[in-house]
């Protein structure tokens, strides 16, 4: 088994990687900007996102989609590097947007966090958020707990979300914009009582957040109650497991020239009181055997 490398350290808090055109994306949530990453450590500020930077995609004209957190915005970055409004979703979901994946025709799907995480507040269950090539917006599926990383398959017709808060990854079928059918991909633990107060995580529950798909199929899950990437086949079976040396991990990707290559934003912590000033996260990597999946 291939160790971790590091690829690039001194960031805030790293998340929502993306394999695009020879470089990693990222997004450094609390220096509020969007990174592009070669593989010999080179880094380029792409944008620079006032209320926080998360899930990251592209328009087939290759123009890139960001996700602006606290006031629940996507970014469109146009080809003079300008940041202009794609869709305003301030009015279908009322906490700070998450993750994002966006499909080879535009259309995006985008996951909230469904109440204040930071606080300590009582979790409720929220809404996946689909939003059309033209910046239309619209409710797809509700009844989600805390919907985190996400995924398309390569043939678009199913979409694969990481419901931190369920234990639990599901899956969607996509059929002309719409979700439905929707059913547990993999489950990790018991679905908590939504009545039961404050979050509580038990001692070694797995909380799925950053996802990727390789080429079976099989899913990549940052583990974030664990320190562990997880390689998962439909159904819940683990086919392997990587931990992250001691050290959180909070979202992964595949990519490098071959497809090989399994990054991992890693971090101390994900609370904003005790990372937002600190500069000790980092983007690690290693070699796996399944290559991502060919577009």
């Amino acid at each position: 088994m291939a160790p971790f490398r590091t690829l690039i350290e001194g960031l805030s808090f790293g998340e929502c990687p993306r394999w695009h055109e020879g470089r990693l994306y990222l997004s450094d949530f609390y220096a509020h900007r969007v990174l592009a990453v070669s593989t010999d450590g080179g880094i380029e500020t792409i944008a620079r996102v006032p209320q926080q930077p998360a899930g990251l995609g592209w328009l087939p004209d290759g123009r890139l989609l960001v996700v602006s957190m606290r006031d629940r915005r996507i970014l469109r970055c146009e080809d003079d590097g300008s940041l202009q409004q794609h869709a305003d979703l301030s009015g279908l979901v009322s906490s700070h947007l998450n993750d994002m994946v966006v499909a080879c025709d535009g259309r995006a799907w985008v996951g909230n966090f469904g109440f204040d995480l930071m606080a300590g507040e009582r979790y409720r269950t929220t809404a996946l958020v689909c939003v059309e090539p033209n910046g239309e917006a619209r409710i797809a599926a509700d009844g989600l707990g805390f919907p985190n990383g996400m995924a398309i398959t390569p043939d678009g017709t199913t979409v694969i979300v990481a419901e931190t808060i369920m234990n639990r990854l599901s899956a969607f079928r996509v059929a002309h914009g719409t979700l439905s059918q929707r059913r547990t991909w993999a489950a990790f633990g018991d679905v908590p009582d939504p009545d039961s107060g404050p979050i509580r995580v038990p001692r070694g529950a797995t909380l799925p957040d950053g996802i990727c798909l390789d080429a079976e199929g099989a899913v990549w899950v940052a583990d974030a109650g664990n320190r562990r990437l997880l390689r998962v086949a439909e159904g819940g079976a683990i086919l392997e497991q990587r931990a992250t040396e001691g050290v959180g991990v909070f979202a992964c990707a595949l990519g490098g020239d071959d497809g090989r290559t399994l990054f991992a934003c890693v971090a101390p912590s994900f609370l904003e009181r005790e990372v937002a000033h600190r500069r000790d996260a980092a983007v690690v990597m290693t070699t796996v055997d399944v290559p991502g999946p060919a577009w």
